[in-house]
């Protein structure tokens, strides 16, 4: 099991085209789209509450959640 250390960013795909100026909202995360009509919020929280957070305002504006991904980041 990797330490959270070794996690450095994340990808979360929503359903729906989010505006960039979610970005602040959430948490500075960049957001691109997909032809498929889904947003991907790029980003590395600060620890997994900030990681938690940034899920909770996802459900609580009621968008759709695909999935969550952790981007390993190798080490030199």
């Amino acid at each position: 099991m990797p330490h959270y250390s070794d996690l450095r960013s994340y990808q979360i795909r929503v359903l729906g085209h989010l505006g960039e100026q979610w970005s602040e909202w959430f948490d500075g995360f960049s957001i691109t789209f997909s032809s498929q009509g889904e947003s991907l919020l790029t980003g590395p929280p600060i620890d997994q509450a900030a990681l938690y957070g940034l899920l909770k305002r996802i459900r609580d504006l009621g968008i759709p959640l695909i999935s969550v991904c952790p981007i390993n980041q190798n080490k030199s």
